[in-house]
This record gives C-alpha cells, structure tokens and sequence, in this order.
C-alpha cells in the first residue's frame, strides 16, 4: 500500500461525516430568524423579539468544538492510564491468590510432617521412661558382657542419631513453617495493596469515562459528527506529519511467521468494541487485544502495555516490521499492533471499535518486538 496507501486508509476512516448535517444546521437557522425579522413568528413581538440574536462565528463555534474535544480526549486518556494500572492490579491480585493457596498446601504438608515427628519424639521420649530413665551410656558402662556391651554400643549409637535426627527435622520444619506463615502473611498484605489499588483504579476508570459521556451527551446530533470528524482529522494530521518525516521510508522489515498469525488474529477482531479491562474474545482494551493477538501466535506477554514496553525486547523505529508492538504516549499507556504500510490495529478507547489506523496518529514512544531475542 506504500506511504500513499496509509494516507488514504486513514482518509477512509476520517470520511467526511457530519458535513452535510452542519450545512442543514445553518440553513435551518437562517430560516428561524429570517422568519422571526419578518414577523411570521408573532405578529406581536417586540422590538428586542424582532431582533435577531447574534450568530456565533464558525471559528467561534469550532474553537469551541476542539476545546470540548481536548477535553473529552483528556478524560479518556487518564481512564486509559488508570485502565492500564487496574490490568497490573489486577495481574497481580491473581498472583498473589495463587502464592497464597500454594503457601496454605505447602503449610498444611509441613504441619501433618510436624505432626508425625512428634509423634517420634513422643515414642523415644516414652521408651527412655520405660527403662527407668537410665541412660544408655551408664547401662554400657555396667553391662559386664564385652559381646553385649559392643553390640549395645551399637544400638546406643543409633538411637542417638535417630533422636538428634527427630529434634533436628522438628527445629528445621517449625523454622521453615514460620517463614511460610510469615510469607503468606506478607503476600496477603500485598494482596489487599493491590485490591485497594485496583478499587480506586476502577472508579477513577468510571468517573472519567462517565464524565467524557456527560460531556458529549451535550453536544447535538450535528456537533457529535463533526466532533468524530475533528478527532479523525488531528490523528489525520499527525499521521501526515509522521510520513512526511520520512519515516516510513526507512521501515521495511517483513513479518516473521508469528507475526503474520498476531496480524491475522488482530484484524479480525475489527469492528468489536472497546471495553476497559477486556481481553476478549467479544471485547477487548488496548493491551488485551495485543496481549491475545500475540496468544494465538504462540506467545504469552505481560498483559500491560506498560510491562509490555518494560519487558519486550525493544527495537528502533526504523527496524519496525509487521507484528510488532508500537508504544504510546510517555506513559506507556496504549498500545497498537503494526500490520504495515504505516498502519496499525488497535482498541481506541470507550465508545469506539477496535480498528485500523495510522501508526503516527499518536505520539510513538517505542516499539517492541514480542518474538524478538532480548539484549543486554
């Protein structure tokens, strides 16, 4: 598809939707204050009535358009950012429940252990009561048979090592068992961090992303479509500046085999909705569609596009080639797969689809390659 092609992919998404309705919009208030100057309205109207209110200027009206977008675009961002931090609790809840109730079998093992060298302890401390409480030294000492004293010697010997070897086993496990106990205690500790982190992760999600609705539920119909075509013509916009850098010049690396099966995976999850939080297979987030596109490849990554940009191997722009990862934003908080000519697949944000769109509509921090070969 070349430079060429990404442009006019991207044209294609932008479209020309709204144009018409802000046309009729226009006509239609025209007509209202014709209609209203000529007194058709009332025939009573006052002199301040028969006065036309003023127009707001298109450039009044679009300035403010963008305003409502910046701050729209905003909100969804920090839901974003906080999406990526609720996944990373969340990853890490699950963790921490499995070590738990891995530290609860290995303490029940250690415990029923216990339990049967006390049991030993018992049986030696019972038999030695039996014979009087003598030691077996001075019962050597006495015995007058050199046959029976060596024989005794022997057995002496044995019982000694079986009792230091109980005591032994009883002092290791009962340290081993306090610092199971004391492990799970600290991984339950971590456990509820990360439960209250996830809890204020997920209302900050809802606030924002209800705040950015509330937000747009004000705009009318017309100004809704042109809202969508103002947020398609700035990725537009940055999209056409990254090409004129150059930059897609410089890339061309082909996918390797599991990269043409994360594309494939990815692609056809076009059109299925944005949800926080989702890894599929009806709804996905950013990182929860690359975290299963890269699954049907064969390869597990982490399931953040955080810990994607920390744990990936990582590799220059101009290196990039299809399957890769592309990191957005300084706070790595989206993430988008690369299928070539200069495009990407990729799960916006709530209220829109996932879909294709240009590589450089959104500021690059990095790429990543999730079967690449780590460095260093």
């Amino acid at each position: 598809m070349g430079s060429q092609g990404a442009q006019q992919g991207v044209r294609d998404v932008s479209g020309e939707r709204g144009v018409r309705g802000v046309r009729g919009g226009r006509s239609a208030l025209c007509t209202a204050v014709l209609l209203c100057a000529t007194g058709l309205l009332g025939g009573t109207a006052t002199a301040a009535q028969r006065t036309p209110a003023p127009t707001p200027s298109p450039d009044a009206d679009a300035r403010h358009l963008d305003e409502v977008r910046k701050e729209i675009e905003g909100l969804y961002r920090t839901a974003e950012r906080a999406t990526e931090e609720y996944n990373a609790a969340e990853e890490q809840v699950q963790l921490q429940q499995k070590k738990i109730v891995e530290l609860a079998r290995t303490i029940d093992t250690a415990q029923r252990r216990l339990a049967v060298l006390k049991r030993q302890a018992g049986a030696l401390a019972s038999a030695q009561y039996r014979t009087g409480g003598i030691p077996p030294e001075l019962k050597l000492v006495l015995n007058a048979d050199p046959g029976a004293f060596l024989a005794g010697a022997d057995l002496t010997r044995k019982g000694q090592q079986a009792v230091k070897g109980v005591i032994g086993q009883l002092t290791h496990l009962k340290t081993d068992l306090e610092g199971y106990a004391d492990d799970a205690s600290h991984r339950w500790e971590r456990l509820e961090a990360n439960r209250k982190k996830k809890d204020a992760a997920r209302k900050e999600i809802n606030d924002k992303i209800d705040a950015a609705k509330t937000l747009e539920s004000r705009l009318a119909t017309k100004e809704k479509a042109r809202l969508r075509k103002l947020e398609d013509d700035q990725a537009l916009l940055a999209q056409q500046k990254w090409l004129d850098s150059g930059a897609l010049k410089e890339i061309t690396g082909k996918a390797s085999e599991q990269g043409k099966k994360a594309i494939s995976y990815a692609t056809s999850q076009i059109g299925k909705d944005y949800v926080w939080g989702a890894v599929g297979p009806d709804t996905f987030d950013c990182s929860g569609l690359t975290l299963q596109s890269w699954q049907a490849a064969g390869r597990t990554i982490p399931r953040t596009s955080q810990e994607q940009w920390r744990q990936l191997p990582r590799v220059a722009l101009k290196d990039m080639r299809p399957g890769d990862l592309v990191i957005y934003f300084s706070d790595a908080s989206h993430v988008g797969l690369y299928v070539g000519d200069g495009a990407i697949v990729h799960a916006p944000r709530p209220g829109r689809q996932v879909t294709v769109a240009g590589a450089g509509s959104m500021p690059i921090l990095g790429v990543v390659r999730p079967d690449g070969e780590r460095t260093g």
